[in-house]
């Protein structure tokens, strides 16, 4: 039976011993983040945990904008990056369930723009000079290869690869062009692997979002809002914030170990996103994406309304990676998030996924999906344990925020009473 979807806001008082929560170990999680908040070790955070329905923890730490000293609230709002892509999924197999695309369904059918694109293969002559040499495409590259990025597409900003100079010279991250024109653009671009060969986290889950334009006849933001976020009652998730809200946004600090270039477009209300992307360009708060997690931990329910196949939900979370699968050079920059064998970890559709006990080097369970943005936010989810955690954080330094994602995991297993 699934839990109903609580009814809180950032004025909810948590009740850490229904949910199983030990109130006085709780507490290091507190300590933890006032100090190196304090410490302006980063700018600030608001962490969130839910378990068997209840709230059993929600808290803001440290400043929304430390340049400013502008406090962050437990309703701040974060740019979420790549925690857009599960939501994106959800999208297109809300479409699945109604008929309009498969999942085998090659990408072509829905963007005939990538019909004939080649693969990029590099070569080195004799002088150490590299070439690209184009191939034709073994197979279609399918709505499956979208989902579990092994369409073939790559980053443009997390290499040096002829094919990703090739991504960064086209501006393939561009938060002023639309998803149309993002795929005009692509369609002039060679693949970095064949189909179905690689896992190469990338742009594939931005393609999907065209896909899902096109197949709906609505714009992505329209589709979330009328299929997911407004039923959800996801009331500050959208692809910008709206002028009056801008009090709410939150703001990475910059200091000398910063990213020098963000590894996203950061989201400026100067200039306001045209580009509804679906890897990576929802905003959203603590309160919004725990209501997200606990419809995925519902299999698709909401408060009596099923918005997604039981089945569909179970299949999105599942490993869908292949034992003979390769894996792109910079995989394992994913940190703990990382969909290899090696760490007993998989991808599903969107998110990772933990498939084996003992080979990650952070508390979990095996069956817990989870994924991050990279700008900071990380959330999971453990069936087994009925626990949900979001943890929102604004950091351009990597190996910071990869180290909140583990401690994070630490601190929260250590409080279960």
């Amino acid at each position: 039976m699934s839990k109903p979807i609580p009814s809180f806001d950032a004025h909810s008082v948590a009740s850490p011993a229904a949910a199983g929560f030990d109130v006085s170990r709780l507490e290091r999680l507190s300590a933890v983040l006032h100090a190196d908040s304090d410490a302006a070790a980063i700018p600030g955070a608001v962490a969130l945990i839910m378990r068997r329905g209840h709230l059993a923890y929600y808290e803001a730490f440290g400043f929304a904008d430390r340049a400013t000293s502008r406090l962050m609230q437990r309703d701040s709002v974060f740019r979420i990056a790549s925690m857009t892509k599960p939501m994106t999924v959800v999208a297109a197999l809300m479409l699945m369930d109604r008929g309009m695309l498969l999942l085998t369904d090659p990408v072509a059918r829905y963007l005939p723009e990538l019909r004939d694109v080649k693969v990029g293969v590099e070569h080195l002559d004799s002088t150490g000079q590299r070439s690209l040499i184009l191939e034709s495409a073994k197979r279609p590259m399918t709505i499956h290869d979208l989902m579990r990025h092994t369409a073939g597409f790559t980053y443009g900003q997390f290499g040096d690869s002829l094919v990703q100079r090739a991504y960064r010279a086209a501006r393939l991250i561009d938060n002023q062009q639309t998803n149309a024109s993002m795929i005009a653009k692509l369609a002039q671009l060679p693949l970095s692997h064949q189909p179905g060969s690689t896992f190469e986290y990338g742009m594939s889950t931005d393609v999907l979002g065209r896909v899902i334009e096109v197949v709906s006849g609505l714009t992505l933001d329209r589709f979330f809002l009328e299929n997911i976020t407004g039923p959800l009652g996801m009331t500050s998730t959208a692809f910008g914030v709206a002028a009056a809200e801008l009090h709410r946004l939150a703001e990475p600090q910059r200091d000398a170990a910063a990213s020098p270039v963000p590894a996203v477009v950061p989201y400026d209300p100067a200039h306001p996103a045209q580009w509804f992307s679906g890897g990576g360009g929802l905003l959203s708060t603590a309160c919004d994406y725990a209501r997200f997690c606990q419809f995925l931990l519902n299999d698709g329910e909401f408060d009596g309304l099923r918005l997604l196949a039981r089945k569909s939900v179970q299949l999105m979370v599942q490993n869908h990676l292949p034992s003979t699968l390769s894996y792109g050079p910079r995989t394992a920059d994913l940190g703990i998030a990382a969909p290899l064998p090696e760490l007993g970890q998989g991808y599903g559709l969107g998110l990772g996924v933990r498939q084996q006990a003992g080979l990650i080097a952070v508390p979990g369970s095996v069956g817990d999906y989870f994924w991050g943005g990279a700008l900071g936010p990380y959330f999971w989810v453990d069936p087994q344990e009925d626990l949900i955690v979001v943890f929102m954080l604004q950091e351009l330094n990597v190996q910071r925020r990869t180290r909140y994602r583990s401690l994070m995991r630490a601190l929260v297993y250590q409080a279960l009473a």
